[in-house]
């Protein structure tokens, strides 16, 4: 029986040996496509190919493509470990011609590879068709052999024009062709029928292979016109034919899954394998490790949440086999042993991947118990429905994606109220939208940019210019013809040297002006992500459209901002080498004074790991390398090894600054002619800023010369108050802590010793009530852990007892209350020490033997604690 690992390397040899280049699977995360949000098809990395923007040096290709399909239109995340072959993570085996071979090579490797090579049985094959499809019909029929009947021509579904499951398009428009499907008959002792008929939808008759015949091209009207070089899309479920070739129904039989399903049943201590939850920890394990490998961290939005959501319903899965502690992280020690060889990547990433998921772990493990009991409590006494209040209660409080309680729900046979669920989401935007405070950002109506020509930015190359044409002024979201003295407006010029605010970099300040007045602007903003707009005020006679300014950015703020942005290109590249190349940019600020820059990462950082990126990004300031920048298409910008933001979308053109070796990343703003003129580089901090994004902010040039001599000034100032060098106030503060704990120490001891004999007086000075001694009183100096050992050694004194004892300090009041003997029956320490909490303004509680509160100092005290004889004998009593 053959491995699916040996399944894998067979067809990938296969075609191979037809002259196919063997390409690797592409990440998870598709590449300057932020419409897609995971690469769930083979197809995917050559879909610039296939629409002729991008040529490769082959024309025929293979790949084993891990997918994805999850979240979007694939939100059946509730089947899969549920069903034969739904999964979260599979692998697409495919072959891909580009203009080469065509239908009948297509179909003849298909035939050779399932009957000759892997020696399936013919009988147990058949295929679908489009129904107009003749050619491929006759390759199957004549040519291959294959009996009439076990081709099934398949039409037009549900009435739509080429809208059938034989008939595959790209999108609305563009490459189109017929397919066809090759299917396995599992045998009839499975329910089901053949493609086409009313049971179609049985598991006896499995599609394994399908074959796409791009041929087409589609217009906007719907007309299809040939295509100049016909291509080949093929994809094959390697877990699907896995089952198939090793003679199981279910995809979760086949070995991968069998070692990782015996994997976590031994980590969740579950002797029954054919376990559901098995299933879903298996499947979910592939998904999650890869997602991770490939740049994706838990998060509270997009593909992060997706990767949050998989991982906490394998963790809720889990907690159904009883497991309360940390497991799902060491799944991957067995995954890496099942599919480290097809994907060195895992191998490579396996810490990171074990480290980010158990980060999620210990974060939902806290909730994942309080949030199942609030559920219960919920689902007893709900009335089918889960309030949407508490759907979302559920999300907010305890980190219950809402599709994990409609699993929940669904187990239990209920449902969620969605709407509800929606509405509470949306009043907590609203209420954010609402407590956020940010300046609104200048608009222009369609009207009003129709007749604006785009601004074109000058200042890559210089700060002061003369004969700027002013082409636009700007009052709210309209455009006006004239600004008078001190008026405030925004100025839109045919050409600039001011940068608007983009890529995390502050907008320009300085001033415009002419022979009779100057505008002085004190931002610089893009609008509409087309024009320049200055933002400021008039001071002068009336300006109006059509006249020329002098532009003068000031140039020590903008000077002081490109030596903070070029520092957060090094910072950026730093962070990947020291924490992994998970970190992506999440957001940045690069302002005059100081440099913000957010990041994925799902742990704080040491303060080695940012000693090490602190002089990472010093040593390149030192290498003194020259600022590369080019302008080229975006592809060739990727060849040139720059660095894209995965979800962002480029032009066609884009602009690349390189550092050297160490830094090459695509970037609209303005930087630093050589890494030295950064001079210093200093971090201030970093903090978290949301779910698996980390911040760290700095400081360069003078401001990080500025910020070494505070330290200096501080350090110096300690040095003085110690009466000690420099070099020697770390062993001087080292004698005052051990001095200081020293005193303490003996300072405790003391206090023992006085609380002893406090007690002990108190002791044999107390009153009997009804046969029970009792004590109140106040021994100040002692804390609260002083004030039960002094009830304690009461207590040791008298087996029959009641204690109260109350210590001051600044203001407040600790009590402490303890009960012995048999007037536990009648008087409980909560209430005693909740008697007196509460006259003096606080408030306590605790065991019927032990309890503790507490309060305000006020001066009725001795009068309360001189009361409880009475209260104490009318309980007894």
């Amino acid at each position: 029986m053959k491995t699916s690992a040996e399944i894998r390397q067979s067809f990938l040899e296969f075609f191979k040996s037809k002259g196919h280049e063997i390409v690797p699977s592409s990440p998870l995360v598709p590449g300057n496509d932020p419409t897609l949000l995971f690469t769930n098809a083979g197809m995917v990395q050559f879909k610039d190919v296939f629409l002729g923007s991008e040529k490769r040096s082959y024309t025929r290709a293979v790949s084993s493509q891990r997918c994805v399909r999850a979240g979007g239109k694939h939100n059946d995340l509730d089947q899969v470990g549920y069903t034969a072959r739904h999964h979260t993570f599979f692998e697409m085996l495919g072959n891909f011609s580009f203009g080469d071979y065509f239908k009948r090579d297509a179909i003849v490797y298909a035939w050779e590879l399932l009957t000759d090579v892997w020696k399936l049985p013919k009988d147990r094959l058949l295929v679908t068709i489009y129904h107009t499809d003749d050619e491929a019909f006759d390759i199957w029929h004549r040519e291959v052999g294959l009996p009439a009947d076990r081709i099934i021509r398949i039409g037009d579904n549900k009435g739509a024009p080429y809208a059938s499951d034989n008939f595959w398009q790209m999108a609305d428009t563009g490459p189109c062709g017929p397919c066809t499907e090759i299917f396995y008959d599992h045998g009839p002792h499975i329910p089901g029928g053949p493609p086409g008929s009313p049971d179609e939808d049985g598991d006896r008759f499995i599609e394994i292979w399908n074959n796409v015949f791009m041929q087409f091209d589609r217009a906007a009207d719907g007309t299809l016109s040939p295509l100049p070089a016909p291509c080949v899309d093929t994809g094959m479920g390697l877990e699907r034919v896995s089952a198939v070739l090793q003679h199981v129904h279910s995809n979760y039989e086949i070995d991968l899954f069998q070692h990782l399903i015996k994997a976590a049943a031994a980590l969740t201590n579950t002797a029954d394998l054919e376990n559901k939850s098995l299933r879903v920890i298996a499947d979910h394990i592939r998904a999650c490790s890869f997602l991770i490998v490939d740049g994706v961290l838990p998060s509270n939005e997009g593909r992060g949440y997706v990767l949050r959501r998989i991982i906490r319903r394998a963790l809720r899965h889990g907690y159904m086999l009883g497991v309360r502690g940390l497991f799902f992280h060491r799944m991957v020690e067995a995954l890496v042993a099942q599919m480290g060889g097809a994907y060195p990547e895992l191998v490579e990433k396996r810490d990171l991947v074990e480290r980010a998921l158990r980060s999620e772990e210990e974060r939902f493990g806290e909730t994942l118990e309080q949030g199942m009991k609030l559920f219960e409590g919920v689902a007893a006494n709900s009335q089918g429905v889960i309030p949407g209040e508490e759907a979302f209660r559920l999300y907010d409080t305890y980190g219950f994606p809402v599709d994990l309680t409609a699993d929940v729900a669904r187990e239990r046979g209920l449902s969620v109220d969605m709407a509800g669920f929606d509405a509470a989401m949306q009043k907590q935007r609203e209420m954010a939208q609402q407590g956020s405070k940010f300046q609104a950002a200048v608009t222009l109506s369609a009207e009003a940019i129709q007749q604006l020509p785009p601004t074109r930015f000058t200042g890559y190359e210089q700060l002061d210019s003369a004969d700027l044409p002013l082409v636009g002024i700007v009052r709210g979201s309209r455009l006006v013809d004239e600004l008078g003295d001190g008026e405030e407006a925004t100025l839109i010029l045919e050409n600039t040297p001011f940068y608007a605010e983009s890529g995390g970099q502050v907008g320009d300040t300085g001033t415009l002006e002419t022979d009779y007045g100057r505008f002085v602007v004190r931002d610089t903003v893009k609008i509409a992500g087309t024009f320049h707009g200055h933002v400021g005020r008039w001071e002068g006679k009336t300006l109006r459209v059509g006249a020329t300014v002098r532009g003068s950015v000031d140039s020590a703020r903008r000077q002081a901002t490109i030596l903070n942005h070029s520092a957060t290109h090094l910072l950026h590249a730093a962070l990947r080498q020291v924490l992994g190349t998970h970190v992506q940019q999440k957001g940045s600020l690069v302002a005059p004074d100081r440099l913000r820059f957010d990041f994925s990462h799902f742990q704080a950082m040491t303060a080695d790991e940012l000693r090490q990126v602190e002089d990472l990004v010093n040593a390149q300031i030192r290498r003194n390398n020259a600022a590369d920048v080019r302008n080229m298409p975006y592809k060739d910008a990727l060849d040139f090894g720059a660095m894209a933001l995965f979800g962002e979308k480029y032009g066609e053109h884009v602009r690349v600054l390189k550092f050297g070796e160490f830094s090459t990343e695509l970037c609209g703003g303005t930087h630093v002619g050589r890494t030295g003129d950064i001079g210093l580089f200093k971090i201030l901090g970093e903090s978290g800023v949301a779910a698996g994004v980390r911040r760290v902010e700095g400081v360069t040039g003078a401001g990080a010369l500025a910020h070494v001599r505070e330290d200096e000034r501080r350090l110096a100032e300690v040095a003085h108050l110690l009466s000690a060098g420099g070099g020697e106030v770390v062993d001087k503060l080292r004698q005052v802590f051990e001095r200081q704990k020293k005193l303490e120490r003996e300072l405790e001891s003391l206090k023992a010793k006085a609380a002893g004999a406090a007690t002990s007086e108190l002791a044999e000075s107390a009153p009997e009530i009804g046969g029970v001694k009792l004590v109140a009183a106040r021994i100040d100096g002692l804390d609260a852990k002083g004030l039960r050992e002094g009830v304690d050694q009461i207590k040791a004194r008298l087996p029959e007892c009641i204690v109260l004892l109350a210590s001051g300090s600044d203001g407040k009041i600790a009590l402490v209350a303890g009960v012995q003997g048999a007037a536990q029956a009648k008087v409980k320490a909560g209430d005693l020490v909740g008697h007196v909490a509460r006259q003096i303004g606080g408030k306590g509680g605790g065991r019927p033997d032990m309890a503790q509160g507490g309060g305000e100092d006020r001066p009725e005290l001795p009068q309360i604690l001189a009361g409880l004889q009475g209260w104490v004998a009318e309980r007894l009593a």
